[in-house]
């Protein structure tokens, strides 16, 4: 098989939501937005659906869609975008719950789908999406009186727990919702971490689902693996890759790969990518390309049929460390050119 094989343990990622789950008291959600963070939002969804998770999160309309089909009726389905101009079908239709986030947005939605369920997203000081407090204060009665199903916001830097812009944002959210008698929900994986200040009615983990920072004790989710095309000699001295950047500093043994940035792997990380053949790393030599990757096996006493890049050595961090990124980046830009493998 030529295409690269990137295979999903889905009982890892239902550990993970066990784990983070048992944090705290109230529910646990899942967000699955970016395609279930390119792993398969269908796939995702409905091992996280027979996991227990009866709140879902994705970014759009177009994405609640998708889901919805997987998981038909009974789980929710928050859309962090809210209520948009052309949403109006496909909020009513999938049974959607749009994050109002404005109160452009919330006369759109009580004018155009009457008593459907909606949430409420509050601006706590990111400055990215929500009312902020003026403007929550000026319409909380009103908003309140429609029975909201759920009240939002979102860190900044969670991924710092002694950030002080935390305790800033856990303060303005207070602030504009304490005795309001309506769910709330602040923390995302990162603040499901920081303890029990943060986690309110229900938490919403996404990246520490699949593997990813700052979830440091995450069961790995992805594996992949990249099949070898060709493996060939290349004498001290010769270079390898597109600009001559890698010269042979000895006779090498050079093994390319599929797969390449139009897959994801993202260009910036070749020097300092490595693959594993079993235990022994073979470091990526000259420029990742757009389809294929080429590392020093010369240690190997064989040509190898494969090297894995995530797995048992690497997380998606540490391949996202090599790129100068985060491991959001490289999980929601994995190409549509694997081969899936989902494992239970």
């Amino acid at each position: 098989m030529t295409s690269a094989t990137l295979t999903i343990d889905l009982g890892a990622l239902v550990r993970n939501w066990q784990s983070l789950d048992a944090r705290s008291d109230g529910e646990t959600g899942a967000v699955v937005k970016a395609n279930g963070y390119g792993l398969g939002a269908p796939v995702v969804g409905r091992a996280l659906a027979r996991a227990g998770v009866r709140s879902f999160f994705v970014a759009t309309a177009e994405e609640g869609t998708v889901l919805r089909a997987a998981l038909g009726q009974g789980p929710e389905i928050f859309v962090f975008s809210g209520h948009m101009a052309n949403d109006t079908k496909p909020i009513r239709e999938g049974g959607l719950v749009p994050l109002l986030n404005s109160v452009d947005q919330m006369l759109r939605h009580v004018e155009a789908l009457p008593g459907a369920p909606f949430g409420i997203q509050l601006d706590s000081g990111m400055n990215r999406l929500g009312m902020e407090p003026a403007e929550w204060s000026a319409v909380r009665d009103i908003a309140i009186a429609q029975g909201p199903q759920l009240i939002m916001s979102h860190l900044a830097c969670a991924d710092e727990p002694g950030h002080p812009m935390n305790a800033h944002q856990l303060a303005e959210f207070r602030a504009m919702t304490d005795g309001l008698d309506v769910p709330r929900s602040l923390a995302a994986t990162g603040g499901t971490l920081m303890g029990p200040d943060y986690h309110f009615d229900m938490t919403r983990p996404g990246v520490g689902l699949y593997g990813g920072l700052p979830f440091v004790d995450a069961v790995p989710v992805v594996t992949l693996d990249l099949p070898v095309i060709q493996v060939r000699d290349v004498a001290q001295g010769e270079t390898v890759g597109y600009g001559n950047v890698w010269t042979a500093p000895r006779d090498s043994r050079i093994a390319t790969v599929s797969g390449g940035y139009a897959d994801g792997l993202i260009r910036a990380m070749g020097p300092r990518a490595t693959l594993y053949a079993g235990d022994t790393p073979c470091p990526v030599v000259g420029r990742v390309s757009m389809d294929l990757i080429t590392a020093d096996v010369t240690t190997l006493d064989r040509d190898p049929g494969y090297l894995q890049l995530m797995g048992r050595h690497q997380s998606v961090d540490t391949v996202a460390d090599a790129a100068g990124t985060i491991g959001y980046e490289i999980l929601t830009s994995l190409g549509l050119r694997y081969h899936r493998s989902y494992v239970e």
